[in-house]
């Protein structure tokens, strides 16, 4: 389906690339001052044995009592090669299960994607995103940041799409540099036309949709289109309930004609906003692919026996939005129209829009959040020693009350 639109974002890809060689393929990636760990590095030094750490946790553990998050950690900071990460990740899971589990914190998880990225287990990374509820890994922006670009340089933009629909169901999009990285990523990876089921295709359709809502302008309100249109297609296909479910999402129907209406605005702003020409393309196609699947499935009513009963909640759930799809159709031309006649329609793709917005905005929009990451260290590391000292205070009075029970056994002893 609408293949000619991403074949076009590749073809312009490709040709934007072999443009401009002396363009660095890197260039409009996070600085090396950003991924540079020296801040982290920079931090008061706690040398542990992890085999130490593992046995304490163990038997802590088998004797039901709870494991400090100081602990788990100490061990997270020392990890020291891919197969400790492996051990660091049960040691995770096994915290968020114990009735310590509220208190992991925020550093720990920093410093885990940044243990996972430097000894090569991104993957692990990404499995405790995706089970976050059994890790509790919720990264904060910058974080999420790093795992991103990791995973661009790498060329890997699926793998990329699946942090960014993290930071999407985290409603995380704060920090303009992750709105910039995300919507290139999501960009860079429609424009490798991947072949998406209906279900994906709601994940990047909710995260081209919320990021999109963040920039107001040509990239935004495109991606605000394709966002809706990818809904609305899943809203046709497998009803409203299916848009939503677990998804920060508005629980209304009618994401195609939230897409019109994006078109709407941008006919009716006074700006030089546009929308890209295959955005608008991916639109027409699939509202002809819409109507011509309700068509079929009209046909076939008679036939379909028992089978359809099993869709039967979700035709009556979008009922209503399909008999709307020649209204819709028509509504398109007229604004397809409108905005070619005002010259609102930006030839370039999508592709070619998200990369020139990292290339002109990225770099500025990493001086914050470095001064920003600067400060949130200075305050993790105030919080670690306060424990710390908290730590040392209780261990103290602990060995202070054994000897007073120990003197107290001894006199008994003696009387």
């Amino acid at each position: 389906m609408a293949a000619s639109v991403w074949k076009q974002c590749v073809t312009t890809a490709v040709k934007v690339k072999c443009l401009s060689p002396s363009v660095s393929a890197r260039r409009w990636l996070l600085s090396a001052a950003y991924t540079d760990a020296k801040i982290w590095e920079a931090r008061e030094k706690d040398p542990q044995n992890l085999a130490v750490l593992a046995s304490v946790m163990d038997r802590t553990y088998d004797r039901k009592f709870p494991v400090s998050s100081l602990t788990v950690s100490r061990f997270v900071d020392n990890v020291s090669s891919r197969e400790e990460v492996d051990q660091a990740e049960y040691y995770l899971y096994k915290f968020r299960h114990s009735p310590n589990c509220w208190y992991l914190r925020d550093w720990t998880v920093h410093s885990w994607i940044r243990q996972c990225i430097k000894y090569g287990a991104r993957e692990k990374a990404l499995h405790t995103l995706k089970n976050k509820v059994q890790y509790g890994i919720f990264p904060d922006d910058f974080t999420f940041n790093l795992l991103i670009d990791s995973y661009i340089k790498e060329g890997d933009f699926k793998s990329a799409c699946s942090v960014v629909e993290e930071v999407m169901l985290q409603e995380a999009f704060d920090l303009p540099s992750t709105q910039i990285l995300s919507l290139y990523t999501l960009g860079s990876y429609l424009a490798t036309r991947p072949q998406l089921p209906v279900l994906e295709e709601r994940a990047l359709g909710a995260s081209l949709l919320i990021c999109g809502l963040r920039q107001d302008n040509t990239v935004g309100l495109s991606a605000q289109l394709l966002g809706n249109a990818l809904l609305g297609k899943v809203e046709m296909l497998k009803g409203i309930h299916a848009v939503f479910k677990g998804m920060p999402l508005f629980w209304g129907r009618g994401y195609l004609g939230r897409a019109l209406a994006v078109m709407e605005r941008v006919a009716a702003a006074s700006g030089d906003v546009k929308l890209s020409r295959d955005t608008l393309e991916y639109m027409n196609d699939l509202l002809q692919e819409l109507s011509s699947t309700s068509d079929t499935d009209t046909s076939g009513d008679e036939s379909a026996g028992e089978e359809d009963k099993k869709e039967d909640t979700i035709e009556e759930d979008a009922q209503a939005e399909q008999a709307k799809l020649p209204q819709y159709a028509s509504t398109f031309k007229e604004l397809s129209s409108q905005l070619e006649s005002q010259g609102k329609v930006e030839s370039a793709s999508f592709h070619t829009l998200v990369t020139a917005l990292a290339q002109q905005n990225l770099a500025a929009a990493e001086k914050p959040d470095l001064e920003q990451y600067e400060s949130r260290v200075q305050a993790w590391e105030a919080e670690r020693r306060q424990l710390m000292q908290r730590e040392k205070e209780m261990r103290e009075k602990a060995e202070e009350e054994k000897r007073e029970r120990l003197a107290a056994r001894a006199a008994a002893q003696q009387a």
